[in-house]
């Protein structure tokens, strides 16, 4: 009877655990889906970047004409020649202005592609490497734990059944699994906090300074303190990346990113769970926090979340 029930109970435990991964499992293929249907940020922003291009040549071409006017007022004598010269150097210095402007806005909206491009990237590798870990362990592990415990159940309800072969080779094939990936997510996440601790220039927010290199042997023992997370590492660099580009102009370090830019920020935080529906705001309210500075670290920390595989 003991047997039986401990089956039975060991059965239904699995069986949940295995619906719990299967429901995982399908919320990362979504988001997977759903980052992967914003496109290549190359191709997206292919025509915006030619346009920012095209700016930029005709301020370079503005520059280039206003000295030349400035070079003919020169050579000029008579009256008002000094005004003339005057305006003309005003009118330089104006079009040089707007030519580094160009420069500029053109140079940031292509950095912030290549950004796009691997943060989109990123994101796509975390759910598929989050599908393979419930995948293994958890839909096909806690499912064989689940049939074991079944097959126990069934055994010590039978007369002459006291030992379950059957039953003990699933237990164990599906506890190896679980603890396959158990164990692959513990060795991640002690080398992540060895890293954390060990470089730490490595993942430090741009403009913040880097604190000091942990020796070896104190980094060791902060890798096995298995209970505290990574604060500072790849996932939460990318996080800071992603609200970079969705963040509003009065974000330091935002406020060069362009209108189209900043709508593929946006849309990758809602094919990752953290958009307006999300948060039960309506849109311009999500957008008005992402704009706000008190926010910043609570805005990082979700995205780390969302982009976590678990």
């Amino acid at each position: 009877m003991a047997s039986e029930a401990s089956g039975i109970a060991s059965a239904s435990v699995a069986a949940l655990k295995s619906v719990r991964s299967v429901f995982r499992v399908g919320g990362a293929a979504r988001k997977y889906r759903k980052v992967k249907e914003l496109g290549d940020p190359h191709l997206v922003h292919a025509e915006s970047l030619a346009r920012l291009n095209e700016s930029r040549e005709h301020a370079n071409w503005a520059a280039a004409e206003a000295f030349v006017a400035l070079d003919a007022y020169g050579k000029q004598d008579g009256e008002g020649r000094l005004e003339l010269i005057g305006e003309a150097v005003d009118a330089a210095w104006e079009a040089m202005g707007e030519a580094r402007h160009a420069a500029e806005t053109l140079q940031r909206a292509e950095r912030d592609v290549e950004k796009l491009n691997t943060v989109q990237g990123y994101a796509k590798k975390k759910q598929l490497t989050k599908i393979g870990k419930e995948t293994v362990g958890g839909a096909l592990g806690e499912s064989t734990k689940a049939a074991a415990g079944v097959v126990t159940a069934v055994a010590a309800g039978t007369a002459g059944l006291a030992s379950n072969p059957v039953g003990w080779g699933l237990a164990g094939a599906g506890a190896g699994l679980v603890l396959g990936v158990t164990l692959y997510k513990a060795l991640r996440a002690a080398t992540k906090r060895y890293e954390e601790v060990r470089r730490p220039e490595v993942w430090a927010p741009q403009g913040e300074t880097p604190a000091e290199a942990a020796s070896r042997s104190e980094s060791l023992k902060h890798a096995l303190k298995f209970w505290k997370k990574v604060s500072k590492g790849e996932r939460q660099a990318m996080a800071r990346e992603i609200y970079a580009l969705a963040a509003g102009p009065h974000i330091p370090g935002s406020g060069g990113t362009t209108q189209e830019m900043r709508q593929s920020g946006m849309a990758l935080l809602i094919a990752l769970k953290a958009g307006p529906a999300d948060h039960k705001l309506d849109e311009d309210a999500w957008v008005a926090s992402l704009d706000d500075p008190a926010k910043t670290e609570a805005w990082i920390k979700e995205i780390a979340e969302q982009l976590a595989s678990g």
